[in-house]
């Protein structure tokens, strides 16, 4: 009952607070005892930031952009759903915390372990790129904003993010995406040093071994004319 009470009391103070100054002129007579009637905008109104204001007292309350449900599949759409998971599957692994963030320390792990790390203001900078709420962190969506960047030629090409990109696993080659081909291309381009310098080595190792094919052969040859001759 005193809760009750309390509410009506909350909604006659929100509707005079948001009434228009006209709306409160004297020479609009009320009956004695009665309220004015609110209309349906108002009570919409007014129901909205009740909730709102429970929620907050609750400790319930959400900022505005995080109100609806996030659909990677349905916002990120010029890419696949393999190519989703992929991206998915790398953010849990350096999700160490488990609190579906990417942290300053956790991103300065995951660029050690890519083979480019970065400065302390670097990491920073990189999760500024991203960070749509300025929380300080990368939650999965803003993880994806990397990959929609680098494939849309949106960041610089010797940024953290751009090395983040490049050095994942993430194939978005696929035909059709926006600027993914070129990304890719880009991709192949930062990785062909590495892949140069395995390549020198296989063709060493295989020179090497004709070498010794030849030596054995002339030797079985030596050894046939040697067997005539006696």
């Amino acid at each position: 009952m005193a809760e009750n009470e309390l509410a009506a009391k909350l909604q006659r103070r929100l509707v005079l607070e948001d009434a228009p100054e006209e709306s409160q002129e004297p020479d609009d007579p009320v009956p004695n005892g009665q309220e004015k009637p609110a209309t349906a905008s108002a009570d919409s109104e007014l129901s909205a930031k009740l909730t709102r204001r429970n929620d907050i007292n609750e400790g319930n309350a959400v900022p505005a952009n995080r109100g609806q449900v996030f659909n990677p599949y349905t916002e990120f759409k010029e890419f696949s759903r393999k190519q989703i998971k992929d991206m998915e599957s790398m953010f849990r692994q350096y999700d160490t915390g488990r609190d579906n963030f990417i942290d300053l320390m956790e991103l300065k792990l995951m660029m050690e372990k890519l083979g480019a790390p970065q400065t302390h203001l670097g990491l920073k900078n990189m999760i500024k790129e991203v960070d749509e709420d300025i929380d300080g962190k990368l939650n999965f969506r803003e993880f994806l904003l990397i990959f929609r960047k680098a494939a849309a030629g949106e960041l610089e090409e010797d940024s953290g993010l751009m090395s983040l990109a490049k050095l994942s696993e993430i194939d978005v080659s696929t035909e059709g995406v926006k600027g993914a081909k070129s990304f890719f291309e880009a991709k192949v381009q930062a990785l062909s040093s590495a892949s140069k310098f395995e390549s020198e080595i296989r063709a060493e190792q295989d020179e090497r071994k004709r070498q010794e094919e030849e030596k054995k052969n002339r030797r079985a040859a030596f050894k046939e004319l040697k067997s005539a001759f006696n």
